[in-house]
């Protein structure tokens, strides 16, 4: 059993958040043979208070990757430092305890559980209906009509991705990781997302992660990390980055067909 150390939060920007050292990862048949190396050597930091967006092609494993930092899937090899504190053995829960939270691309959906249910979950504490509705305003949802909505098959999978992002923001979490927040989300909701990003990283002081091929979500990023083919291509700002990729015989129709 691991032992979890509660790290506190340094809210210096510039210092070391999150660091992952050359991160690896094979998916495995069932005989227990590599069937295939889905991510080679990743090298990646991340800064306290700071909005880094992981882009790339489909099947270069972004997603993956996303799941290694949250602890979903464990690295066949590497390290992963959360404020210099090795987190590659945490479970979910355990990173969940040490601030580090996940949005998924396809939301969970707990049956039984409602949303009101959920944020007072989140949040570690009873909201009152007050700020509970907030929350949900927030992302775009009309709380009067959500707040004792079952977490069921009955929410579409854009409304179950909304709410999931209003739990985010309940928790205030150090570190937030979105899986294509985007994806299943209509128009009028993809302008506001992009609001409730901005005022998730002002209100938590912490981090955010976006795995997006959204140009409007890459424009607001401090960071923007290319992966291909299981490897970090390049690092740097939205206005070095983006124009190699358009310019990229491979890539160029699909990030246009994005952006």
């Amino acid at each position: 059993m691991n032992v979890v150390v509660t790290i506190q939060p340094r809210f210096k920007k510039g210092e070391i958040m999150l660091e992952l050292k050359n991160i690896s990862f094979d998916a495995i048949e069932d005989s227990g043979s590599v069937e295939k190396e889905i991510l080679r050597n990743v090298n990646l930091t991340v800064d306290t208070n700071s909005f880094v967006v992981i882009t790339g092609p489909n099947g270069s494993g972004k997603s993956t990757l996303a799941k290694i930092i949250m602890g979903l899937k464990k690295p066949t090899s590497g390290q992963i430092l959360l404020d210099g504190i090795d987190i590659t053995n945490y479970s979910i829960t355990e990173r969940a305890k040490v601030g580090v939270g996940f949005a998924f691309q396809q939301p969970v959906r707990f049956k039984g559980l409602t949303v009101r249910d959920l944020l007072n979950f989140s949040s570690g504490k009873k909201l009152d209906t007050h700020l509970a509705c907030n929350y949900l305003a927030e992302v775009g949802l009309c709380a009067a009509d959500y707040i004792n909505r079952e977490l069921n098959d009955s929410l579409s999978g854009g409304e179950m991705k909304r709410i999931e992002i209003a739990m985010l923001m309940a928790r205030k979490v150090k570190l937030s990781i979105f899986d294509e927040p985007e994806a299943g989300i209509d128009l009028w909701s993809f302008n506001n997302l992009i609001d409730v990003f901005k005022k998730l990283r002002i209100e938590t002081n912490g981090s955010i992660i976006i795995i997006s091929h959204q140009e409007r979500i890459l424009d607001i990023a401090d960071k923007v990390v290319v992966l291909d083919n299981g490897t970090v291509t390049s690092v740097g700002t939205k206005e070095e980055i983006l124009p190699d990729l358009l310019g990229a015989p491979d890539l160029c129709e699909f990030y246009k067909e994005r952006v």
